[in-house]
């Protein structure tokens, strides 16, 4: 889940478009280089994606990130993630997703995967939920992108983990939801390399579900005695 860098931080183009995802790299823009979107960033980047890491605390950061991240990865404004992004990861508080919509600029036909879950000033509950979502009234700010809502429901610390053990025939599972099929589709993409399970959860207004789950996730991450390396798996019998 996207929310500040704190222990409750559990957060196209015609080119890729034309062709099967699941056999393409992508350009992949990141708007929030926090715990999420670096970590995320990072694996994708060593997946094979070219990254751009924007919004951070400081262009230093950036540029480590990047290079941290090896593969083809830089650091860059938002408007420069977004200007050539098959898909841009939102991973940012609540209260700064304004301002980093502003300073991408036009993201008509993206596909936005969000994590950014809609938290009060100081963390301490949901200030959108039950009759509408985090990711619906993001959705509703922009209006021509194609949001999913993904990743949100792990912690950021059990990412690398998952990558590593990727090859794994077991993988634990990841919700996600949305309602443009080619932005799920490439959701799902992107959750795959990261080493997890899509689960297809259904339309966007899911949100209202999966949103307070990942408190459920992060009250066994952080207040648990085991550590927040936590993920899990759906299993049908």
């Amino acid at each position: 889940m996207a929310v500040r860098d704190s222990k409750l931080a559990v957060c196209g183009s015609m080119r890729y478009s034309t062709v099967f995802p699941e056999f393409s790299t992508m350009q992949i823009g990141i708007l929030g280089s926090g715990l999420m979107g670096a970590k995320l960033g990072t694996i994708w980047a060593r997946a094979g994606h070219e990254v751009v890491f924007s919004y951070a605390r400081s262009e230093q950061k950036l540029k480590k990130l990047a290079r941290d991240a090896k593969g083809k990865a830089r650091a860059g404004t938002p408007r420069e993630a977004a200007q050539e992004a098959d898909a841009l990861l939102l991973a940012v508080h609540w209260s700064w997703v304004d301002d980093v919509l502003t300073q991408a600029g036009d993201v008509a036909g993206k596909v936005i995967v969000s994590c950014s879950l809609p938290m009060n000033a100081d963390d301490t509950g949901l200030v959108i939920a039950h009759t509408s979502s985090g990711a619906e009234e993001l959705a509703k700010k922009v209006p021509k992108g194609q949001v999913v809502s993904a990743f949100g429901t792990v912690p950021s610390e059990v990412l690398f983990g998952v990558f590593a053990a990727r090859r794994k025939a077991r993988r634990p599972s990841l919700v996600y939801c949305g309602d443009d099929a080619r932005g799920k589709k490439t959701a799902a993409k992107l959750i795959r390399d990261v080493g997890f399970d899509p689960v297809d959860a259904g339309p966007l207004r899911i949100a209202r579900y999966t949103e307070p789950f990942t408190l459920l996730i992060a009250q066994l991450a952080y207040e648990g005695d085991e550590g927040p390396e936590l993920a899990y798996r759906f299993e049908r019998y």
